[in-house]
C-alpha cells in the first residue's frame, strides 16, 4: 500500500485561477488543470528565484518532490502555450500558510515579525 501524499505548504492562493485564449479562434479543448501546490512551485522558483532545496524547505517536503512537482508544472505550462488550451489552477494536497512557520519566507509571515 502506498503510502499518503504528504500535504505541500502554500503561501497564498492565486489572484486569478483560470487563464486561456481570449479570442476562442482555437477549437475547443479541455483545460489543463494545476494543482496549488504545482503554481506554488512556479512561484517560488521562477518569480521568487529560490533553489529547489530553499523551495522544499519553504513547503516543508523534499527536494526531489520539489523536483518532481516543478516538472509536472512546466509540462503544463508548455502545453498551455503550444497548443492554446485554458489553464485552471485548482486542487492538490496543501496546507495554507499561517504565519507561524520560522523557515517561511511569504508575506504572511514577514507581517509577523
Amino acid at each position: 500500500m502506498p503510502r499518503p501524499c504528504k500535504r505541500r505548504r502554500i503561501c497564498a492562493l492565486p489572484g486569478c485561477r483560470r487563464f486561456g485564449v481570449l479570442d476562442g479562434s482555437l477549437k475547443k479543448q479541455p483545460p489543463v488543470i494545476m494543482t496549488l501546490d504545482e503554481f506554488e512551485t512556479i512561484r517560488l522558483i521562477d518569480l521568487e528565484g529560490l533553489s529547489q532545496q530553499q523551495s522544499a524547505e519553504q513547503m516543508d517536503v523534499a527536494r526531489a518532490t520539489v523536483q518532481a512537482i516543478y516538472a509536472e508544472a512546466r509540462k503544463k505550462l508548455a502545453i498551455c502555450l503550444m497548443q492554446g488550451r485554458e489553464l485552471r489552477i485548482e486542487g492538490g494536497e496543501y496546507l495554507l500558510c499561517d504565519g507561524s512557520n520560522q523557515n517561511c519566507r511569504c508575506c504572511h509571515c514577514c507581517k509577523k515579525q
